[in-house]
């Protein structure tokens, strides 16, 4: 069986205290059947320290981006889309828009999720998109940079059955957490039913929000099989056939072949 953690900040683990070293994040991982991972940006000089972090690696991908949440200062654009043509980055983000924190950053937010989209049409590689409190301005954002033209991901999923709607409408793909396993996550849950197999990909965003039975210890990619365990039963399929379908989307979306994937 072979499981891809879509959106992890390998970067963020703790290697003082719960891992030896990355290599020892992956065989805890590929120990409970996920054999890939996307490393997640969320800033330019983030971006060059998890690269260097991954190295040559080729069961990890990379992303670079500026998150919502680190936009109290303008980036340089012209960077941003230096680093983003490398060939290693098959995504852009994680980007989109964070109201709940940073309201006072919202123009700054906006001017920067559109470059992503247009930069990610520019290259052909989709965007990761992260919304919180900001719905109907992310939806709108959407449509009107045309996103269509590059694809993407709402990762880690929190949102309701009709947003969920919207996306799969503008050929979204839909990225379900640990959050799904939390007791008063039923709407989450609803939402989960409602989406189809082969528009869905599984994630820790690790180290943050470890599912159940962990919850309160730091996430770990390793986690992404108890998501798709809990995934497997909502939907009513077996793991296996779980595990297939979001390593085939994640192929898809991120226009990494299988072979490479080494699925």
């Amino acid at each position: 069986m072979f499981i891809v953690d879509s959106h992890c900040h390998l970067d963020g683990l703790d290697y003082e205290k719960n891992h030896r070293d990355l290599d020892d994040v992956l065989a805890k991982a590929a120990a409970r059947d996920v054999k890939f991972m996307l490393a997640i940006a969320t800033t330019l000089p983030g971006f060059h320290t998890l690269k260097q972090l991954v190295g040559e690696r080729k069961n990890i991908a990379l992303s670079c981006g500026v998150h919502p949440l680190n936009q109290e200062e303008a980036y340089d654009v012209e960077e941003f889309r230096r680093l983003a043509a490398d060939p290693r980055v098959v995504a852009l983000g994680e980007t989109g828009l964070d109201y709940h924190y940073q309201p006072e950053t919202r123009e700054q937010q906006q001017r920067s999720f559109r470059e992503h989209i247009r930069t990610g049409i520019a290259l052909n590689k989709p965007i990761i998109v992260h919304t919180r409190d900001a719905r109907d301005d992310t939806l709108a954002i959407l449509r009107e940079e045309q996103v269509e033209r590059c694809g993407g991901v709402l990762h880690c999923f929190t949102e309701d059955q009709p947003t969920a709607a919207k996306l799969l409408d503008m050929g979204f793909y839909i990225s379900f957490s640990g959050i799904v396993t939390f007791r008063n996550a039923e709407q989450l849950r609803e939402a989960a039913r409602y989406v189809p197999l082969d528009r869905m990909l599984v994630e820790t965003d690790s180290p943050y929000l470890a599912p159940v039975p962990y919850r309160g210890k730091e996430n770990q990619p390793a986690y992404t099989r108890d998501v798709a365990d809990y995934l497997a039963v909502l939907k009513g399929v077996d793991i296996e056939t779980l595990a297939e379908a979001t390593t085939r989307n994640f192929s898809t979306l991120f226009h990494i072949p299988m072979s490479q994937l080494g699925a």
